[in-house]
């Protein structure tokens, strides 16, 4: 693994039935980093998040976290190792309590531990608090996002994965997503970012990659995206971030 990087996917494949969805992919998250990935719908960012959190197995390539070849690892065991995901869609467990969904995602922690971290995230996100014992599907998407965001910090991750936050949320939870971004790595987490709101994501993420049609096919810092004419055009609505 190479000094300073956290996460290292190196020519990752990935095919289901006879369709390749991601072909040669790869790319670094250093330790302390915010890193995004860039791309339409369908282009294989979800696919890639997935198969680096276990859900999905690659065909081909590798994923190596933490000094650790994980390609096989099963999710559990990724989880524990210390990297964990927000999923697209949030997937809450709509029927259980927000209490009951924060202790899901205490992935080894001590009974300590435990009561540690619900403390932590529960002053992070005052409005969960106030909702402790509801169902969590009774919370607005705002506050179903930041259960979501907190479930996955639970088990005090080194990565957090971050599939679309802020999708189908309001501009002022927008904001308050993109800010707890910033501050999370502030707090010593890296952040592997797929999100569509190209502007918000190169503004708040150290480099950044373009996926089109399974592959890597822009990458760069943020300040050098932002300028690139190709993803002005195509994210950025012509204009520079």
């Amino acid at each position: 693994m190479s000094a300073g990087n956290l996460l290292e996917i190196e020519s990752l494949q990935v095919r289901m039935g006879e369709q390749t969805i991601l072909n040669g992919v790869s790319l670094h998250v250093p330790d302390g980093g915010i890193v995004t990935v860039l791309g339409s719908n369908g282009v294989g960012k979800t696919t890639l998040m997935r198969t680096v959190s276990g859900v999905y197995r690659a065909t081909a390539g590798s994923i190596r976290f933490a000094g650790n070849n994980i390609t096989d690892w099963p999710s559990h065991r990724i989880v524990a190792g210390g990297l964990a995901q927000a999923p697209e869609g949030r997937q809450i467990f709509s029927s259980m309590t927000v209490a009951e969904n924060l202790r899901i995602g205490a992935v080894g922690l001590t009974p300590e531990a435990l009561a540690e971290e619900l403390d932590k995230q529960l002053a992070r996100f005052p409005i969960l608090r106030e909702r402790y014992t509801q169902k969590a599907g009774t919370l607005s998407g705002g506050e179903q996002q930041m259960l979501c965001v907190a479930r996955a910090l639970m088990s005090r991750p080194k990565l957090l994965l971050m599939d679309e936050p802020s999708l189908g949320l309001a501009p002022k939870i927008v904001r308050l997503i993109f800010d707890l971004i910033s501050l999370i790595r502030s707090e010593g987490h890296a952040v592997l970012l797929v999100e569509q709101n190209a502007r918000a994501a190169l503004r708040v993420a150290d480099y950044a990659y373009v996926m089109d049609g399974g592959q890597i096919v822009i990458e760069g810092s943020s300040a050098e995206l932002a300028d690139d004419p190709r993803v002005r055009a195509a994210y950025l609505g012509g204009h520079a971030a």
